[in-house]
């Protein structure tokens, strides 16, 4: 575990706030987030800490002991961040997202762009192994993205997987949670669950959720312990494939409404000369460039620092 000053914890907090920002958006994952900001494999870590042993050490060596191996102080930290962003940027996000979706989008594929430079960089070693699982990752993520939506499902087991495979899309780099469940139709039944309070389909989604998350982390830490170099290929991959979903001039197809949300489930991408009288362009490119910029000078800080 790292040793870290409350500056540190503060500066975690933030990061969970980008990240909670960056999942409201249906199309870009908290997961790229926490990657651009060089806390990915310790989250998939302490994730992983969460096991049976975690419980004898509670039992044998007491709070402190279980809080350590836990990774408490970075966990909480983070989620407290990826909280105070739901219930305070939600709004403003969706708000943005309704209002001047292109803007929103040309920031988003800037970051997203330059992060895949950014994770990129990380592979020490490229071959044909590398090579091959960032194509494959690319072409993964680009065919997710233009599945089409499923219609609504409320089966118990189906909505059970819904919120396991969702929450693996949280947490991998490029694939956002809320578009896998509106792939899989379950979005509308989840969102219906929550207003309606029903408590069934809540824990069975949540139970799928908290299943999905454990048993993934295991997954890829093991990756990344055995097979680092061609995980950060697959993982680079999938955010390259993303910039599909994320590109910000679309002409909307078809839209569902899942009670007072309206959410495009067919788009097509077009240039932005397709927008008769785009005077968006000019705004649009500088927000790019500002969001391409920003993971530059972020990694310029970290390793000043």
């Amino acid at each position: 575990m790292k040793s870290r000053q409350l500056l540190d914890y503060i500066i975690i907090t933030f990061k969970g706030i980008a990240m909670g920002a960056a999942d409201v958006v249906p199309g870009v994952s908290g997961g790229t987030i926490a990657f651009i900001s060089g806390i990915y494999e310790e989250l998939i870590t302490s994730i992983n800490n969460i096991n049976l042993s975690l419980f004898s050490t509670l039992k044998k060596d007491g709070v402190k002991a279980f809080w350590d191996q836990l990774n408490g102080n970075f966990l909480l930290a983070l989620f407290l961040g990826i909280f105070i962003s739901v219930i305070s940027l939600a709004k403003f996000l969706s708000w943005l997202l309704e209002n001047k979706p292109i803007l929103l989008w040309s920031f988003f594929f800037g970051l997203v762009l330059a992060s895949i430079i950014f994770v990129g960089k990380e592979i020490a070693k490229w071959n044909l192994g590398t090579i091959f699982m960032l194509l494959f990752g690319a072409l993964l993520a680009y065919f997710i993205t233009e599945l089409p939506a499923s219609e609504n499902v409320d089966s118990l087991p189906y909505l059970f997987l819904s919120g396991a495979l969702a929450v693996c899309a949280m947490i991998l780099p490029g694939i956002s949670g809320a578009f896998i469940l509106v792939l899989l139709g379950s979005y509308k039944t989840i969102l219906d669950s929550v207003h309606q309070r029903d408590v069934t389909t809540i824990l069975v989604v949540g139970v799928g959720a908290i299943f999905g998350l454990l048993s993934f982390a295991r997954l890829l830490k093991w990756m990344f312990n055995h097979y680092k170099n061609i995980t950060l290929a697959l993982l680079t991959g999938f955010i390259l494939g993303s910039l599909n979903k994320i590109w910000p001039w679309k002409k909307v197809l078809e839209t569902k409404t899942f009670g007072d949300k309206s959410i495009v489930v067919d788009d097509v991408n077009v240039w932005p000369t397709a927008f008769e009288g785009n005077n968006q362009l000019l705004p649009a490119l500088i927000l790019a460039m500002i969001g391409f910029s920003l993971i530059f000078i972020l990694e310029r800080l970290a390793s000043k620092k």
